[in-house]
């Protein structure tokens, strides 16, 4: 208000040195500048009145990157606007709305670039007079939760690389090597909602019943993605590594299954090919805290290969993940290791595997192979 304040206090000026000095011509101007002051802060407070701000997402959990659909709908009172601009902390500068209307809808697409949750301030109108001497400002209500977001990591592809051998091959059937070193138990007849990966094509050539690969029900079995968050050189580096196990996790569960053991689990979270849990794992992904520490008591007895996603860079994996069952080791980190071939790389990370009963067959053979 303080435009129309100085605006009136011009106007009392030109009134009180018409009184003084008996200069008619004052009288116009000053009369004229106090009329405008007092007419405009009338205006804009009859106007401000009754007036709200409510704000619609059109999403609570959006993936990084990716568009949220934002609707921002004001309403006026009994008075229509003189001129009035929408303030939001998604948009840089306000939006303004036609002059003269009695509201109007502000649509946004706000994109998040990391994960976590946002806290969404609460959204303004600002009403003005068209010279802009007065202005008031209306907030939504105090009493309103502020909007909150999910933004949850982005999956990834996986991308084989030229020394990844069979990971290669893993990688562009969209199975990383640690889900290829899974074994299946046996074939059962086929149940609704079992993915093509898993559906045993033979039987259906053959002209038999429709028929599914399966695993044990030891869920140990399958292969395991743990996360360790600690160390991280930087916020990319750990953003890094939550994609990567986000991915692989994804990857995997549609490749037939896996485990997943993140930190404050006490115990792994099995994912399936129908992905019933992986709405709750992706969340619990997008809150991971830097000084999350994961529970590996018990890990070095999984049966089935373990992908250890470091967010800081390591050469080895943790004692407590050593294999007492023969089972692959893969290492993932942000970056590549010198004088090391990467099996696969997703998200800015590279994996390495370090142990198991492939590479253990693999020098086998290859020690065979130099003494023939």
């Amino acid at each position: 208000m303080r435009p129309a304040l100085a605006t009136g206090l011009l106007g009392l000026l030109f009134l009180a040195a018409a009184a003084l000095f008996d200069a008619e011509p004052l009288w116009v101007p000053g009369l004229a500048f106090a009329t405008l002051a007092a007419g405009s802060v009338a205006w804009v407070v009859l106007a401000a009145r009754g007036v709200t701000i409510v704000r619609s997402l059109g999403a609570q959990r959006v993936v990084e990157d990716e568009p949220v659909s934002v609707v921002l709908e004001v309403r006026a009172g009994q008075w229509a606007l003189p001129t009035a601009s929408v303030s939001d902390p998604l948009i840089a500068e306000g939006a303004v709305l036609p002059a003269g209307a009695r509201g109007g809808r502000v649509r946004i697409d706000a994109r998040f670039a990391r994960r976590g949750r946002r806290s969404l301030g609460l959204p303004s109108v600002i009403v003005a007079d068209p010279l802009g001497l007065a202005t008031r400002t209306v907030s939504a209500r105090a009493s309103a939760r502020d909007d909150e977001i999910l933004v949850l990591p982005r999956i990834e592809a996986l991308t084989s690389t030229a020394a990844g051998g069979d990971a290669a091959r893993a990688a562009r059937s969209g199975r990383p090597l640690a889900g290829a070193e899974v074994e299946l138990d046996g074939i059962r007849p086929m149940r609704d909602g079992t993915p093509a990966s898993r559906i045993f094509w033979p039987a259906i050539a053959r002209g038999a019943d429709p028929q599914e690969r399966y695993l044990s029900d030891d869920g140990e079995r399958q292969p395991l993605v743990v996360l360790d968050p600690r160390g991280a050189a930087g916020e990319e580096h750990l953003d890094a590594a939550v994609r990567a196990a986000a991915s692989i996790a994804y990857a995997l569960a549609l490749a037939g299954g896996c485990g997943v053991l993140l930190p404050g689990d006490r115990r792994p979270t099995l994912l399936d090919g129908r992905l019933a849990r992986w709405p709750q794992v992706h969340a619990n992904l997008a809150l991971v805290a830097p000084a999350g520490v994961p529970s590996l008591t018990g890990v070095a007895q999984w049966r089935g290969p373990v992908v250890f996603v470091s967010a800081r860079m390591r050469l080895r994996l943790p004692p407590a993940l050593g294999s007492r069952h023969g089972a692959t080791r893969v290492l993932v980190v942000p970056g590549p290791i010198a004088e090391r071939s990467a099996a696969f790389a997703v998200a800015g990370c590279s994996a390495y595997v370090l142990g198991g009963r492939r590479r253990a067959r693999d020098a086998r053979a290859a020690a065979a192979a130099a003494n023939a």
